[in-house]
Formats: C-alpha cells, sequence, structure tokens
C-alpha cells in the first residue's frame, strides 16, 4: 500500500497520511547509525521496539528533519543577507509531546541520536520538560502535588524563558534538572545548552497554549519558537495498559530503592500493584490526557500513530 492522503474519503485534514511500507521507502538505502545494544540504553522501560522499526518509522523521521535543518540554515543565510543582519544562527528547536508512557522519551532519545549521526555532525542537545516542574514543596504548599503533570504543575514563565533565550542565541542557557527517583527537582543542578545545532525538547506539556493567573491567553507560546514538533499518538486504552505494565515493571526494579520517592509501593502484591496504577491514571494521568495533551495533538506538525504492541502504524505529516 502507498501513501494515502488525508481527505480523500471526504473528511477535511491538513495531514498527509503514510503507512508503514511507505514511509520506510523515504529512508530506503540508508544505514542504521546504532545497533541493538545501543537502542537498549535509548528505550524506556516497558516501550518495546527493535532494529526494525527505527528503520521503519525513525530512520525516515530523522531524514525529514535534516532537510528541515538545512532548509532551515540556508533561509536564516538568506535572510541574514537580506537584512544585514550578523546574528549568529540560532538552535533548530525539534518538540516531542505525548502523553505518560506512550513512548515520548524514547523517540526525543532516538532523534537526538540519529540526527546526530547526519552529515554535517549535527550536535544536539535534549532538554526534557519535567525540570520546569515546580519543585515538591512548593506543589504541596499550592495543593497540587496530586495533579503533577498538569500545566499548572509547572513553572511556565521559565519554560518560556527558557526557550526565548535558546532561539536568541545566548551562549549558555540553563534548564532544571529532574530526579525520577526522588520524584523532584534536584536542588542547584543545571543542564547547560549552549547553542547546539538542534535541540529537541520533550515533555508533556510542550504543545500546550496555557493559560495566565486571569484565564486569559498568553500573548507568546512554546510553540512560537518551535521549528517543527511531534506527537506520540495512541489509543487511551492501550496507554493505560502501558502505563500499568510500567508500573508493575517498576515495583520490581527502582521502587525497590529505599531512597525512592515510590519505595512504598515496593511491597505491593501484584494485584495491588495493578490496582494502585489503575487509580492513579484515573486520577491523574488519563485526565490530563484528555483534558490537556490529547487536545495539542492537532498543533503537531508530525503524528506518529501507535497500534497496541507499541509499533507506529501511521505516520501524519501536515501537508506545506
Amino acid at each position: 500500500m502507498g501513501r494515502v492522503t488525508a481527505g480523500t474519503r471526504g473528511s477535511i485534514s491538513p495531514y498527509a497520511v503514510f503507512d508503514r511500507d511507505s514511509w520506510r521507502a523515504l529512508a530506503a538505502g540508508t544505514s542504521l547509525p546504532l545497533d541493538a545494544a545501543e537502542l537498549d540504553t535509548l528505550a524506556s522501560l516497558g516501550d518495546r521496539i527493535d532494529l526494525d522499526e527505527v528503520a521503519t518509522v525513525y530512520l525516515p523521521l530523522a531524514r525529514l528533519l535534516s532537510l528541515h535543518v538545512t532548509a532551515s540554515r540556508r533561509l536564516w543565510a538568506a535572510q541574514s543577507d537580506f537584512l544585514g543582519d550578523a546574528t549568529a544562527k540560532v538552535p533548530f528547536v525539534i518538540a516531542v509531546a505525548g502523553s505518560v508512557a506512550v513512548g515520548k522519551s524514547t523517540t526525543a532519545r532516538l532523534l537526538q541520536t540519529l540526527l546526530a549521526a547526519t552529515p554535517g555532525a549535527h550536535r544536539v542537545d535534549l532538554v526534557t520538560t519535567d525540570g520546569f516542574l515546580l519543585p515538591n514543596a512548593v506543589l504541596d504548599e499550592r495543593g497540587l502535588l496530586g495533579r503533577k503533570g498538569f500545566p499548572e504543575s509547572y513553572d511556565r514563565r521559565a519554560l518560556l524563558r527558557f526557550l526565548a533565550d535558546v532561539k536568541s542565541g545566548r551562549e549558555e542557557v540553563f534548564a532544571p534538572v529532574y530526579d525520577h527517583q526522588s520524584y523532584d527537582i534536584v536542588p542547584g543542578q543545571v543542564q547547560a545548552v549552549d547553542r547546539p545545532d538542534i535541540l529537541v525538547l520533550e515533555g508533556l506539556n510542550v504543545l500546550q497554549a496555557g493559560r495566565r493567573t486571569d484565564g486569559s491567553a498568553p500573548e507568546i507560546f512554546l510553540s512560537d519558537f518551535f521549528d517543527f514538533s511531534v506527537y506520540v499518538d495512541a489509543a487511551e486504552a492501550d496507554i493505560q495498559r502501558w502505563y500499568v505494565e510500567r508500573f508493575l515493571a517498576l515495583r520490581r526494579t527502582a521502587f525497590q530503592d529505599s531512597t525512592a520517592y515510590f519505595h512504598r509501593f515496593a511491597g505491593l502484591s501484584d494485584e495491588q500493584a495493578r490496582e494502585t496504577a489503575l487509580d492513579i491514571w484515573s486520577a491523574v494521568n488519563g485526565p490530563n490526557l484528555r483534558d490537556n495533551i490529547a487536545p495539542t495533538r492537532s498543533r503537531a506538525r508530525l503524528v506518529l500513530q501507535k497500534s497496541a504492541d507499541h509499533s507506529v502504524r501511521r505516520v501524519l505529516l501536515r501537508k506545506l
């Protein structure tokens, strides 16, 4: 089956739709710059992926993004010449969005690795928006600890300032660091971003519009600073199952550490752990997905639609 263009069956869509075979053909003849062992270090817990999936989905995506980076550089050079502006080139920013447990972190790490290996030796940095979550103490004080991951749980002004500084070409910009084991911001620790060729920004909230404290829409959005955006999509029932499976796996591994924030779940039985994970999904992750994350899917430049086994079944690319 070849490419299917959305809208051919009576519906109107800004996306062109590719099946797996037609998408994979876009990177025909291109070799993978990583092996199975390296892939294991990039894949998140529970995100089932192999080298064939990388060749089918992520290698063509990396090639497409590399074309966009090259075109962006040419446009920047032409505009600078036209304006007589000697401003240094700024990073090409790629946003990766999607639900908890959908595999966006794996996607972001794969893109970082594949883009860094493309001709021209791009320097690619990866930053997650987890670092811009408010510290637990602040969330607790505001009654938001149970809404971690919702838009109001982030320091959105700091995240916006970070991106604005990156896109203004500042020599060194700092992002806070988040530790998943302690479930909190690491005091005094930062990640330095110093004018990379490409910045991949991954997080739940990157495509969300956000609201001011008075409820009005902001004048500037995070997406104003993106050059390309990817949304990792799947049916909610599949994402919920992946989340529960990951929770059970963490209970046997990371939660066993006595210093872990979720160590209290380590001693749960399988059934208790499953019920706890479903309760968390019902109270936090499910509502956040439905109310805040999924509605941003249509803002993405490209959508990766996953099947129940984590493989990408279709790629939706916004038409130029």
